[in-house]
């Protein structure tokens, strides 16, 4: 399974503000150029964020990124339920138009694969991402 970048620059972003110190601006363009890569996408990825109620925004002099919540209340495969298609077949959906649909096997394995992967991500916390917090601040800072 491939997570799609929306999903990838989402944690990224959680983890950066997990990370962020009064030296690291929590902007929008700061992270994206920290990351090196789009601050267009960081922005659409921000957006969502906010939306899903991880982080606040706020606008204006002294305004930048910050988390809504505290890091070990952000579980990971809560964050990769709510920023990615986990749709990974047609047939997963409630339209299937295939016709051995009432008896595959493939659909039952990766339905079992994709909730061991979840299971497995929702072990994990935002704050555990962060635990080594000091290399990742000096490996952000030096990009």
């Amino acid at each position: 399974m491939q997570l799609t970048s929306h999903t990838d620059y989402a944690l990224r972003l959680l983890i950066y503000l997990a990370i962020a110190d009064d030296d690291m601006n929590a902007t929008v363009q700061e992270a994206a150029a920290r990351y090196r890569i789009s601050a267009n996408h960081v922005a659409k990825v921000a957006q969502t964020l906010v939306q899903l109620g991880y982080i606040n925004s706020r606008r204006g002099r002294g305004g930048g990124l910050s988390l809504a919540r505290s890091a070990d209340a952000i579980s990971v495969g809560e964050v990769v339920r709510q920023t990615e298609n986990l749709q990974l077949l047609e047939c997963f959906g409630p339209h299937s138009t295939c016709p051995i649909d009432p008896a595959c096997r493939l659909k039952q394995v990766l339905g079992r694969a994709q909730n061991a992967f979840l299971e497995v991500l929702d072990g994990y916390t935002l704050a555990e991402l962060v635990g080594n917090d000091s290399e990742l601040r000096m490996l952000l800072k030096s990009l």
